[in-house]
Parts: C-alpha cells; structure tokens; sequence
C-alpha cells in the first residue's frame, strides 16, 4: 500500500509573492517527493507495508535502527500537512470556536502569534512549528528535523516548515520574515478549524 504524493491543494502561483512557484516546486516535486519515494521503497515487502503511515510514524520514533525509515515516513506525512496549513490569501486571525479557543489557551491571538513566531525562530537548524491540541489544551511547539506531535501523543492542528528549503529560494536567510510573512498572509485557519473540529 504505497504512500502516494498528493498534488498540491492550490496551482504552483498560488502563493506568490510569498511563496514562489519555483518554491514549491523544488519543495513539493524533489524534497517531498524524494521522501515519500524513499519512504514506500524502504517499506516495500515488510509489515509496514500494509499499515498507514502515522502508525508507522509512531510504531519506530523510539527504534534507533528504524532511523532512515521514520525520517522519510514522517517528513512525507510532515509535508502533506504543511501543504494544507497555507492557502491563498490566509493569514490575519481565526474566528469562531477557534478564535475563543486560542483567547482561552494563549490570551489572546496576540499571544499565541508571538509564542508561534518564537517557535519557529528560535528552532535551532531544521525543524517545524506547531499548533497543537494537548490534553485538550492548545500549546505551540517545535520539533527537530522530522520528529511531529504524533510522536508525542498530541494532535496537530496546523504546521510551519522551517527547514532552509521551504523560505531560502524568497527570503534566503530572513527566517524571521518567512514567519511573518506566513503567519499575516499564508496560514490556513480553516484547516486548523477542521482539525480542532474533529478532534
């Protein structure tokens, strides 16, 4: 049961100025791609085959041996849910149940945009921040290289990539103005909405 590729949800232009065509398309058709190719050779013929990938994902994190293997599962998962946390004119503030949600957890939206920008910012090298329910609280964290909140039993609600490839194309060593950029124009809060929604 490979693990297939999806498509973009939004056309290669669909984010410019912010994101450049030429982004996402090294993005998507070769980082992704690689991984999701990687991943679905490394499975082929075992156990893994046959089981989805998030249990894949959580199944190895702690398996130093499954090392390769959870990288690639977990940064084709990682990406597809980053694809869908941006779209095209996003960004600005949430509203309905989670716009009362985040004045509840963070005290405001405020708030909540600076611990998410700190997130990103100060995650040393590759990595990801999140938006994240918890125990039924919503938290930001970041996350090392591939590692994502599945991993520690948190549900994720939306993501930012902070690894070089997804910003350095558009804004080369401005990480700071990538996460500016993402949180006021590209985030997806009805993605998040969805994904509170069915948690």
């Amino acid at each position: 049961m490979a693990y297939e590729l999806p498509d973009l949800p939004y056309d290669y232009t669909a984010l410019e100025p912010h994101i450049s065509k030429s982004t996402l398309e090294f993005h998507h058709d070769k980082h992704h791609a690689g991984y999701v190719n990687k991943f679905n050779a490394a499975v082929k013929g075992t156990d893994f085959d046959s089981q989805p990938i998030e249990v894949v994902i959580t199944s190895i994190v702690d398996n130093p041996e499954q090392s390769g293997l959870f990288n690639n599962a977990a940064q084709a998962w990682n990406h597809t849910f980053y694809w869908e946390s941006m779209k095209p004119d996003g960004g600005g503030k949430p509203s309905g149940e989670l716009a009362k949600k985040i004045d509840a957890d963070f005290g405001s939206y405020d708030q909540f945009a600076e611990a998410f920008k700190s997130a990103g910012a100060a995650q040393f090298g590759s990595g990801w921040a999140w938006l994240v329910l918890d125990g039924g609280t919503l938290k930001v964290t970041k996350t090392l290289n591939a590692v994502n909140p599945l991993t520690h039993n948190q549900v994720p609600l939306l993501t930012m990539d902070v690894w070089e490839h997804a910003y350095y194309l558009d804004y080369q060593n401005q990480r700071p103005e990538y996460i500016s950029t993402f949180l006021n124009e590209l985030m997806n809060w009805d993605f998040a909405a969805q994904n509170l929604a069915a948690a």
